[in-house]
């Protein structure tokens, strides 16, 4: 399949992979340590994950603006590897305060700002060749699988660096124990024999002093994920080696050269781009101003800005294309609004609404040698319906190997085993290299019948599939008592009760609703990172594909409402609203379907 694409695409690849694996260790855990160590709200935590995710996003507008003004793609990548290093690393040193963790957030943030959308840009601009441009959709799936490789494996590596901490330090792992530690340090724990009780079992003994115990578990738990960070930064320096040795591979854009009447109206120079984006941050002013809130007025503004500034900066024979992409970017901010809650609502679903502990089947797949043992043993059941003789064998060889390990690690597990929230963020990433080559090879089947459809459609068909995944969880919802009914105000002071054992539904419930929306992904975000590099003119290609990322910032800005609400709604109620939100999307683009699919002609 690699056959008929340039070298250069797994150079992509490879380099990609140590930032994924950063980015899903952030996703796993970032709101569980911020909680963990400084005691914060849903809420609260909630807030700083979402900025951190806007940040990364909307950081990219400024990596797009350089390298498109100075066409060194390539070596502002390079910093952005570096920059994104010396993140983790600061993240990586225990018992920082709270204003040194964001700091080291931020700076994780640059650093992704400015290797993202232009190493997206170059892929694309691998596929402005003719040779290669019929397979652009193919690449940029191929590059959106192979990246998930890393993430794949950074919840796992991330729960197993925090739970051995945990093991040295003569504890269990409990997910649901630090709130309760720092709620019972401060007061506001209503039932303290379920701690009590909690704690008794973490430690293997009966606890005397609650308050030390409280104490120690938050120090233990918090320093294991800072140590998982330390693992995220290792992972930058692998990808830093690969991009330094093989960036060769990778084409190197010269400027664009431009007749005497283009040059007249372009104005594409560095000079236009700082005055434009002086008209982004003036927006954002005054949206603040008007919206009285920094955050989203920030968020909204600087989207409003972008918008102004491409209409300022583009020609009038480029402005249907720009128009196009802008469209389509307004139905990127609620894909990813709703999309990445999986790091932050579905996350504390995961911890205070399913089980703690599963049966010997199910823990195959919280575990990362027996999930990669199933998976193998799967893999050669589809190499038994080959039609090669040796892919047969191999099949066979694979099933019975891979097989019989799988049964062997179902039989020794016991009647009840416990599971970590955190390892329900690599499923997405399994799905998304699982179904990759399927979702291709039905696509690559509709083409052959001349029925596929068009980029456009895909997103807008993505937009409805996501619809389906919160409906799952909405569904499992049902019946569950919710967040704000544990809660109660004694005194002046709010009260807190564990979620009960009853309103625990099993993981195959959040395992779907990752599957439906990891579907949902594979037809929208590949889709309109090809839709973004077809139709992007040629002098603006790392400066849309920023503003891509700028509309998924705004969206990851918008994470916010499901942390705020989580308290205060019923379930069924929450997971209603990011319905709603993406099938508006989807009827929307479906509404001006001629106009986009126009611009990719």
């Amino acid at each position: 399949m690699l056959k008929e694409h340039p070298k250069g695409l797994l150079v992509a690849f490879f380099s990609n992979m140590g930032e994924r694996f950063g980015f899903y260790t952030m996703m796993a855990i970032l709101v569980l340590f911020l909680q963990a160590k400084y005691g914060l709200t849903e809420s609260q935590a909630g807030g700083y994950y979402s900025w951190f995710y806007f940040g990364i996003y909307a950081l990219a507008l400024i990596g797009g603006i350089l390298a498109d003004a100075t066409r060194k793609y390539k070596f502002v990548i390079l910093m952005g590897i570096i920059i994104m290093f010396a993140g983790y690393v600061v993240m990586a040193i225990p018992g920082n305060p709270l204003a040194i963790t964001l700091i080291g957030l931020f700076t994780i943030a640059l650093g992704n700002g400015l290797f993202k959308g232009n190493l997206q840009a170059v892929v694309g601009q691998m596929y402005d060749n003719p040779a290669y441009s019929k397979v652009r959709d193919t690449a940029f799936m191929i590059f959106y699988m192979g990246i998930n490789i890393g993430a794949f494996f950074a919840p796992f590596v991330a729960t197993g660096i925090r739970n051995w901490f945990l093991s040295t330090q003569g504890f269990k792992h409990d997910g649901s124990l630090p709130a309760l530690c720092h709620a019972y340090t401060n007061g506001s724990l209503e039932d303290v024999s379920k701690f009590q009780e909690l704690a008794n079992s973490v430690s293997g003994k009966v606890v005397t002093d609650l308050g030390a115990f409280a104490n120690d578990y938050i120090n233990a738990f918090a320093r294991g994920y800072n140590y998982a960070f330390g693992i995220a930064a290792i992972a930058m320096v692998i990808s830093l080696l690969v991009y330094i040795v093989f960036n060769k591979l990778l084409p190197t854009v010269s400027k664009v050269v431009k007749d005497a009447n283009e040059t007249g109206k372009a104005k594409g120079n560095l000079v236009s781009f700082l005055l434009a984006a002086g008209l982004m941050i003036t927006t954002s002013v005054i949206f603040y101003l008007a919206m009285d809130d920094l955050a989203l007025g920030m968020a909204v503004g600087l989207f409003v800005g972008f918008v102004a500034m491409m209409f300022q900066i583009s020609t009038k024979e480029e402005r249907p294309r720009v128009t196009s992409l802008l469209l389509v970017f307004i139905v990127v901010i609620f894909f990813w609004m709703s999309f990445h809650q999986n790091g932050l609502t579905l996350t504390f679903f995961a911890r205070d609404y399913t089980v703690k502990e599963v049966g010997a089947f199910t823990n195959i797949f919280f575990n990362l040698e027996s999930i990669l043992a199933f998976i193998a043993g799967i893999a050669g059941i589809v190499l038994l319906f080959n039609k090669k003789q040796s892919n047969k064998l191999i099949g066979g060889a694979m099933t019975l190997v891979f097989g019989g390990l799988t049964y062997y690690f179902i039989s020794r597990s016991g009647a009840s085993n416990p599971i970590a929230p955190e390892v329900f963020q690599s499923f997405n990433p399994l799905f998304i290299v699982s179904l990759t080559f399927p979702v291709m090879a039905v696509f690559t089947w509709l083409r052959s019948k001349n029925m596929e459809p068009s980029t456009p459609k895909k997103i807008g068909i993505g937009m409805f599939i996501a619809a389906l995944g919160f409906l799952v969880i909405l569904v499992a919802s049902i019946g569950l008592v919710s967040p704000h009914e544990l809660q109660f105000v004694e005194n002046g002071v709010t009260k807190y009760n564990p979620v009960p054992d009853s309103s625990r539904v099993v993981p195959y419930w959040l395992i779907s609703s990752y599957l439906i929306l990891t579907i949902a992904e594979l037809f929208l975000s590949p889709m309109g990172l090809s839709f973004v590099s077809k139709v992007a003119p040629a002098r603006f290609q790392g400066l849309m594909q920023g503003g891509w990322l700028l509309a998924t910032a705004v969206g990851n800005k918008f994470l916010f409402i499901g942390s705020d609400f989580w308290g205060k709604l019923n379930l069924t109620s929450l997971w209603a609203i990011f319905i709603v939100c993406c099938v508006l999307s989807a009827i929307f683009i479906f509404s001006i379907m001629k106009r986009l699919e126009a611009a990719t002609k």
